[in-house]
Protein backbone atom coordinates (compact mmCIF):
# COMPACT_ATOMS: atom_id res chain seq x y z
CA UNK A 1 0.00 0.00 0.00
CA UNK A 2 1.16 3.54 -0.79
CA UNK A 3 -0.06 6.69 0.94
CA UNK A 4 0.09 10.26 -0.33
CA UNK A 5 -0.26 13.27 1.97
CA UNK A 6 -1.12 16.57 0.29
CA UNK A 7 -0.67 19.40 2.76
CA UNK A 8 -2.45 22.71 2.27
CA UNK A 9 0.47 24.63 3.77
CA UNK A 10 4.25 24.46 3.59
CA UNK A 11 4.75 24.28 7.34
CA UNK A 12 4.27 21.22 9.50
CA UNK A 13 1.54 22.36 11.85
CA UNK A 14 -1.21 20.53 13.70
CA UNK A 15 -3.08 19.52 10.56
CA UNK A 16 0.04 18.04 9.00
CA UNK A 17 0.86 16.12 12.17
CA UNK A 18 -2.58 14.51 12.24
CA UNK A 19 -2.28 13.50 8.58
CA UNK A 20 1.10 12.00 9.30
CA UNK A 21 -0.23 10.09 12.31
CA UNK A 22 -2.87 8.45 10.12
CA UNK A 23 -0.37 7.64 7.36
CA UNK A 24 2.07 5.97 9.74
CA UNK A 25 -0.71 3.77 11.12
CA UNK A 26 -1.22 2.44 7.59
CA UNK A 27 2.24 1.92 6.11
CA UNK A 28 5.95 2.20 6.83
CA UNK A 29 7.56 5.59 6.23
CA UNK A 30 9.16 4.57 2.92
CA UNK A 31 5.67 4.08 1.48
CA UNK A 32 4.54 7.62 2.33
CA UNK A 33 4.86 10.42 -0.22
CA UNK A 34 4.26 14.07 0.60
CA UNK A 35 3.23 17.14 -1.37
CA UNK A 36 3.40 20.58 0.22
CA UNK A 37 1.45 23.53 -1.12
CA UNK A 38 2.38 25.99 -2.49
CA UNK A 39 5.96 24.64 -2.49
CA UNK A 40 5.18 21.86 -4.98
CA UNK A 41 2.42 23.60 -6.93
CA UNK A 42 1.74 27.33 -6.93
CA UNK A 43 -0.28 28.04 -10.07
CA UNK A 44 -3.78 29.48 -10.17
CA UNK A 45 -6.31 28.06 -12.64
CA UNK A 46 -6.71 30.69 -15.36
CA UNK A 47 -10.12 29.43 -16.54
CA UNK A 48 -9.03 28.68 -20.10
CA UNK A 49 -11.21 25.48 -20.17
CA UNK A 50 -8.56 23.67 -22.23
CA UNK A 51 -8.59 20.73 -19.80
CA UNK A 52 -12.31 20.29 -20.41
CA UNK A 53 -12.72 20.84 -24.15
CA UNK A 54 -9.31 19.59 -25.35
CA UNK A 55 -7.33 17.50 -22.86
CA UNK A 56 -5.64 17.81 -19.52
CA UNK A 57 -2.33 18.01 -21.38
CA UNK A 58 -3.50 21.33 -22.83
CA UNK A 59 -3.51 22.96 -19.39
CA UNK A 60 -0.80 25.65 -19.29
CA UNK A 61 0.33 24.18 -15.96
CA UNK A 62 0.27 20.54 -17.06
CA UNK A 63 4.02 19.96 -16.73
CA UNK A 64 4.08 21.25 -13.16
CA UNK A 65 0.92 19.34 -12.22
CA UNK A 66 1.94 16.03 -13.79
CA UNK A 67 4.23 14.80 -10.94
CA UNK A 68 1.41 15.33 -8.43
CA UNK A 69 -1.09 13.57 -10.71
CA UNK A 70 1.27 10.60 -10.96
CA UNK A 71 1.57 10.45 -7.17
CA UNK A 72 -2.22 10.50 -6.85
CA UNK A 73 -2.60 7.75 -9.44
CA UNK A 74 0.01 5.54 -7.79
CA UNK A 75 -1.35 5.89 -4.25
CA UNK A 76 -3.90 3.65 -2.57
CA UNK A 77 -4.79 6.22 0.08
CA UNK A 78 -4.83 9.99 -0.37
CA UNK A 79 -4.74 12.21 2.71
CA UNK A 80 -5.70 15.84 2.13
CA UNK A 81 -4.92 18.20 4.98
CA UNK A 82 -5.72 21.86 5.44
CA UNK A 83 -5.98 24.22 8.38
CA UNK A 84 -9.09 26.37 8.40
CA UNK A 85 -8.68 29.67 6.57
CA UNK A 86 -11.85 31.79 6.94
CA UNK A 87 -14.03 28.67 7.22
CA UNK A 88 -12.53 26.97 4.17
CA UNK A 89 -9.37 25.32 2.84
CA UNK A 90 -6.24 27.32 2.21
CA UNK A 91 -6.03 29.14 -1.11
CA UNK A 92 -3.20 26.89 -2.22
CA UNK A 93 -5.24 23.73 -1.57
CA UNK A 94 -8.20 25.22 -3.42
CA UNK A 95 -6.13 26.09 -6.47
CA UNK A 96 -4.73 22.56 -6.65
CA UNK A 97 -8.23 21.07 -6.49
CA UNK A 98 -9.37 23.56 -9.15
CA UNK A 99 -6.85 22.04 -11.54
CA UNK A 100 -8.55 18.64 -11.28
CA UNK A 101 -12.01 19.68 -12.43
CA UNK A 102 -11.47 17.67 -15.60
CA UNK A 103 -11.18 14.54 -13.46
CA UNK A 104 -14.63 14.87 -11.94
CA UNK A 105 -17.21 12.24 -12.81
CA UNK A 106 -19.02 14.88 -14.83
CA UNK A 107 -16.02 14.97 -17.18
CA UNK A 108 -13.25 12.33 -17.40
CA UNK A 109 -12.75 10.37 -14.16
CA UNK A 110 -9.89 7.90 -13.94
CA UNK A 111 -11.01 4.34 -13.20
CA UNK A 112 -8.21 3.88 -10.66
CA UNK A 113 -9.87 6.40 -8.37
CA UNK A 114 -12.75 4.00 -7.72
CA UNK A 115 -10.41 1.62 -5.88
CA UNK A 116 -8.82 4.23 -3.61
CA UNK A 117 -9.65 5.58 -0.17
CA UNK A 118 -9.15 9.09 1.14
CA UNK A 119 -8.93 10.98 4.41
CA UNK A 120 -9.58 14.70 4.80
CA UNK A 121 -8.05 16.42 7.81
CA UNK A 122 -8.73 19.92 9.10
CA UNK A 123 -7.93 21.80 12.28
CA UNK A 124 -8.82 25.21 13.62
CA UNK A 125 -8.30 27.10 16.83
CA UNK A 126 -12.09 27.39 16.88
CA UNK A 127 -14.80 26.94 14.23
CA UNK A 128 -14.85 26.10 10.53
CA UNK A 129 -13.61 22.52 10.55
CA UNK A 130 -16.70 20.95 8.93
CA UNK A 131 -16.88 23.34 5.98
CA UNK A 132 -13.14 22.97 5.40
CA UNK A 133 -13.33 19.18 5.33
CA UNK A 134 -16.28 19.42 2.94
CA UNK A 135 -14.18 21.44 0.48
CA UNK A 136 -11.75 18.54 0.19
CA UNK A 137 -14.28 15.71 0.52
CA UNK A 138 -16.32 17.11 -2.37
CA UNK A 139 -13.39 16.68 -4.74
CA UNK A 140 -12.71 13.17 -3.43
CA UNK A 141 -16.30 12.16 -4.14
CA UNK A 142 -16.45 13.69 -7.60
CA UNK A 143 -13.09 12.15 -8.51
CA UNK A 144 -14.81 8.83 -7.84
CA UNK A 145 -13.10 7.85 -4.58
CA UNK A 146 -15.71 5.60 -2.92
CA UNK A 147 -14.66 5.94 0.72
CA UNK A 148 -13.57 9.24 2.31
CA UNK A 149 -13.02 9.55 6.05
CA UNK A 150 -12.93 12.79 8.02
CA UNK A 151 -10.87 13.87 10.99
CA UNK A 152 -11.39 17.44 12.07
CA UNK A 153 -10.74 19.06 15.41
CA UNK A 154 -10.98 22.46 17.04
CA UNK A 155 -7.63 22.19 18.76
CA UNK A 156 -7.77 25.46 20.70
CA UNK A 157 -4.10 26.11 19.88
CA UNK A 158 -2.00 27.71 17.16
CA UNK A 159 0.53 24.88 16.86
CA UNK A 160 0.90 21.17 17.61
CA UNK A 161 2.95 21.74 20.74
CA UNK A 162 0.10 23.77 22.18
CA UNK A 163 -2.48 20.98 21.78
CA UNK A 164 -3.36 19.39 25.11
CA UNK A 165 -2.29 15.79 25.77
CA UNK A 166 -5.93 14.82 26.34
CA UNK A 167 -6.97 16.17 22.94
CA UNK A 168 -4.01 14.45 21.28
CA UNK A 169 -5.21 11.17 22.79
CA UNK A 170 -8.68 11.78 21.35
CA UNK A 171 -7.17 12.51 17.92
CA UNK A 172 -5.01 9.41 18.08
CA UNK A 173 -8.01 7.24 18.96
CA UNK A 174 -9.99 8.60 16.01
CA UNK A 175 -6.98 8.04 13.74
CA UNK A 176 -6.84 4.43 14.96
CA UNK A 177 -10.48 3.87 14.01
CA UNK A 178 -9.98 5.37 10.56
CA UNK A 179 -6.84 3.35 9.94
CA UNK A 180 -8.58 0.10 10.89
CA UNK A 181 -11.38 0.79 8.43
CA UNK A 182 -8.95 1.61 5.64
CA UNK A 183 -6.88 -1.53 6.21
CA UNK A 184 -9.98 -3.70 6.38
CA UNK A 185 -11.31 -2.33 3.09
CA UNK A 186 -8.03 -2.17 1.19
CA UNK A 187 -8.27 -4.21 -2.02
CA UNK A 188 -12.06 -4.44 -1.82
CA UNK A 189 -13.27 -0.90 -1.29
CA UNK A 190 -17.10 -0.86 -1.27
CA UNK A 191 -18.80 1.46 -3.74
CA UNK A 192 -21.63 3.38 -2.02
CA UNK A 193 -25.05 3.82 -3.59
CA UNK A 194 -24.47 7.58 -3.92
CA UNK A 195 -21.43 7.02 -6.13
CA UNK A 196 -23.20 4.41 -8.24
CA UNK A 197 -26.24 6.66 -8.70
CA UNK A 198 -24.21 9.72 -9.65
CA UNK A 199 -22.08 7.70 -12.07
CA UNK A 200 -25.24 6.34 -13.70
CA UNK A 201 -26.58 9.86 -14.12
CA UNK A 202 -23.32 10.96 -15.73
CA UNK A 203 -23.34 7.94 -18.05
CA UNK A 204 -26.78 8.96 -19.32
CA UNK A 205 -25.70 12.55 -19.83
CA UNK A 206 -22.55 11.54 -21.72
CA UNK A 207 -24.52 9.62 -24.35
CA UNK A 208 -25.37 12.96 -25.92
CA UNK A 209 -23.09 15.31 -24.01
CA UNK A 210 -22.07 18.81 -25.00
CA UNK A 211 -18.32 18.24 -24.73
CA UNK A 212 -16.81 15.95 -27.38
CA UNK A 213 -13.69 15.21 -25.33
CA UNK A 214 -15.84 13.89 -22.48
CA UNK A 215 -18.29 12.03 -24.72
CA UNK A 216 -15.51 10.26 -26.62
CA UNK A 217 -13.78 9.32 -23.36
CA UNK A 218 -16.91 7.77 -21.83
CA UNK A 219 -17.75 5.86 -25.00
CA UNK A 220 -14.19 4.55 -25.31
CA UNK A 221 -14.35 3.28 -21.72
CA UNK A 222 -17.73 1.65 -22.36
CA UNK A 223 -19.27 3.58 -19.48
CA UNK A 224 -22.24 4.90 -21.46
CA UNK A 225 -23.41 1.28 -21.50
CA UNK A 226 -23.36 -1.22 -18.65
CA UNK A 227 -19.60 -1.30 -18.01
CA UNK A 228 -18.41 0.31 -14.77
CA UNK A 229 -14.91 1.23 -13.54
CA UNK A 230 -15.29 -0.78 -10.34
CA UNK A 231 -15.98 -4.09 -12.05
Amino acid sequence: MKVLIISGTNHKGSTYHIGRIIAEKLVSVENINEVFLPRDFDEFCCGCTNCFVKSEESCPHYAKLKPITELIDNSNVIILTSPVYVYHVTGQMKTLLDHYGWRWMSHRPDERMFGKQAVVVATAAGAGVKSTMKDMADSCFYWGIPQTYRLGKAIRAVNWDGVSPKLKDTINAKADRIAKKILKRQGKVPIPIRTKAFFKLMSLMQRNGWNKADVDYWKEKGWTGSKRPWR
